[in-house]
This record gives structure tokens, sequence and C-alpha cells, in this order.
């Protein structure tokens, strides 16, 4: 496993994860209250722009591990 590779990836996903989660919550906090739609459909559309948001983080998961592959492929000599 690839150390130095791991620790960039995880400290990438943290920070951009706390980003990304706290927009979720807070557009489906702004969005209730804006429309005036109650505390229930603000907890719901905080639930539906949070699994959003988990799907980007996925892709990001995916798209980082192919550039700073986690694992050392053994050289060929």
């Amino acid at each position: 496993m690839n150390g130095r590779n791991a620790i960039t990836i995880l400290s990438m996903m943290v920070l951009v994860g706390t980003e990304v989660f706290a927009v979720a919550i807070a557009a489906g906090w702004a969005i209730a209250g804006l429309f005036d739609f109650g505390e229930r459909v603000g907890h719901v559309l905080m639930g539906v722009f949070s699994v959003f948001a988990a799907w980007i983080m996925l892709q990001l998961w995916r798209r980082a591990t192919s550039i700073e592959p986690l694992r050392t492929r053994p050289s060929h000599r």
C-alpha cells in the first residue's frame, strides 16, 4: 500500500466531504425555509441532497484513486 497517496487522498476526501455535505444540508434547510415547507420536508430535502453528496464523494474517490493508486504495482524488470 502506498502510504503517501493514501494520506493525500484521505485528507482531500475529508476536506471536500465536509464542504459537500455542509452545502447539501444547508441547501435543504434554505429551500425548505424559503418556500415555507416546514421541518419535515426540510429534513427530507437534506436527506436527498446528502445522498447526492455521497454520490459526488464516491465519484471523487474513484477519480482520485485512478490518478493516485493506493496499491503499488509490481515493477517489471
